[in-house]
């Protein structure tokens, strides 16, 4: 069997051509950075928790009529996806203050803001994803005013489901990022919601007990972060409540 074409290879991901036209492979790795990736390792198992959560979220939002990319996982670390153009901007949702809103505004981490704040990035590794403004955005074209509107109404209904999955398995959704993607549909195209949900993207802290089960485990060297997100998975009913020998994450159809 010939080997798929690589299309793309991120940090956390790389996607190949898919069977279909208007399709790719989206494969998780394990491979875990932070800070612009002046932070690596490896972290076994991950790609495996990040592709059945992110499943178990794009499925989701899927049957309350949010779009997404996502078609079904083929197996542990792989899922199908519809290829899209994807939006340069990554869409920040902060429901409590952490990382650098805390940092940039002097805000005490796990401060309830007022209401959901939404920010935006411009997707550049080598500029560090730097903040833009909705101004910038429409200056440079990267979106337009009717995909803003969308993206921002999309965004907030996404807001309204994790933050409600997450309550209802005792865990605070603090903040998140999510990608957005343009699927051409003969003449017409409309927004999906693209790339991944996952741990690796959001902040999720224990309700009773403050416990990060998202990437700050990594980034600030807390435990290990196979088993905060084996953890969220458990919570979330996607994977036994007693781990099998060995720790590895083992998936439930």
């Amino acid at each position: 069997m010939a080997r798929r074409k690589k299309i793309y290879e991120g940090k956390a991901k790389t996607l190949y051509e898919g069977p279909e036209p208007g399709t790719l492979v989206q494969y998780f790795k394990d491979d875990a950075t932070a800070f612009n990736a002046e932070k690596k390792d490896v972290i076994e198992g991950k790609g495996v928790l990040n592709n059945l959560l992110s499943e178990y979220f794009m499925t989701g939002l899927g049957q309350i009529g949010v779009p997404t990319h996502f078609l079904k996982r083929l197996n542990m670390r792989e899922q199908l996806i519809r290829s899209c153009e994807i939006v340069p901007l990554e869409v920040i949702v902060r429901n409590f203050a952490a990382g650098s809103m805390s940092k940039r505004l002097g805000i005490d981490e796990g401060t309830q803001l007022p209401r959901p704040i939404v920010e935006f990035c411009y997707k550049d590794d080598a500029l560090g994803d730097p903040l833009v403004s909705e101004e910038h955005i429409a200056a440079f074209g990267w979106a337009s005013q009717q995909d803003m509107d969308d993206i921002l109404s999309m965004t907030l209904r996404v807001n309204d489901f994790m933050s409600g999955v997450m309550l209802a398995v005792g865990i605070r959704l603090i903040d998140f990022k999510i990608e957005f993607g343009r699927v051409f549909e003969g003449d017409f195209q409309r927004l999906v919601v693209a790339d991944e949900i996952s741990p690796d993207s959001c902040r999720l802290w224990d309700i009773e007990t403050g416990r990060k089960l998202d990437k700050d485990v990594f980034r600030r060297d807390l435990g290990s972060l196979t088993d905060a997100y084996s953890e969220v998975a458990r919570r979330l009913g996607v994977m036994p409540n007693t781990p099998p020998k060995g720790g590895k994450p083992t998936l439930v159809n």
